[in-house]
């Protein structure tokens, strides 16, 4: 396997330093009352940080182009399936159905 990229350890330090940031940023955050929008915060740095680690961490940034097109492709059907998932959540109680126990009287 000749054709593999070298990266520098300037880049995996500059990485991790960005990690470490993340990582202080997402502590700091967990301290803060955002409201509704605490796990919007948290779930941004999460991906921010995983996208970080794919790149660098899984060479996914220096590799031919098929393996970014596989990610997506994962990543999209990983979508898929949370879409479908949270599609059946939300519509839970429609139709009074769904209700683990029976109400013992009427509304």
């Amino acid at each position: 396997m000749s054709g593999h990229h070298v990266v520098p350890v300037r880049v995996y330090l500059a990485v991790f330093a960005a990690l470490m940031v993340f990582t202080a940023i997402t502590v700091a955050a967990a301290f803060v009352d955002l409201g509704a929008l605490n796990n919007v915060v948290m779930l941004a740095i999460a991906v921010a940080k995983a996208t970080l680690v794919v790149m660098f961490f899984m060479h996914v940034r220096y590799s031919t182009r098929l393996i970014p097109v596989v990610v997506f492709g994962g990543v999209f059907f990983l979508l898929v399936m949370f879409g479908i998932t949270m599609s059946d959540y939300v519509s839970r109680g429609f139709l009074g159905a769904g209700s683990a126990w029976p109400r013992p009287w009427a509304p």
